[in-house]
């Protein structure tokens, strides 16, 4: 019942642009010695909110157009490259990091936030 309402939907899809964003930073601080590697990035959640508003969804598999759960393709970071090809910096990884874990905090207030106005218009405390 919940998950039709826009609010619970835009703070799910923040949570879960919040752990995928966490994921790639992870995964370039893992490969930061990793000779010719090139640092991923996600785009920002509201470049990626705003897409996913105009184009067809799928709300089931069966459905022919439209796409259902998929997250959002990564791209290359162009950074300075160290000498030997790696573009990964750990400061900014750190700072993506605790970006991230800002934007998964900020989806679950909006969502705590969200449940406690409807439990206060059904008389529920």
């Amino acid at each position: 019942m919940f998950q039709n309402l826009d609010v619970f939907r835009t703070a799910m899809a923040m949570a879960k642009h919040a752990g995928h964003k966490q994921a790639i930073s992870a995964q370039n601080i893992a490969n930061a010695d990793t000779p010719g590697y090139r640092a991923k990035e996600l785009p920002a959640f509201e470049t990626t909110l705003r897409g996913s508003l105009s184009e067809q969804r799928a709300t089931r598999t069966g459905h022919l157009n439209g796409q259902s759960d998929r997250m959002v393709a990564t791209s290359d970071r162009r950074d300075a490259m160290d000498p030997n090809g790696n573009t990964v910096s750990l400061e900014i990884e750190m700072i993506e990091a605790v970006d991230a874990k800002r934007q998964h905090d900020r989806a679950l207030a909006i969502y705590r936030n969200s449940l406690s106005v409807i439990r206060a218009s059904l008389g529920r405390s």
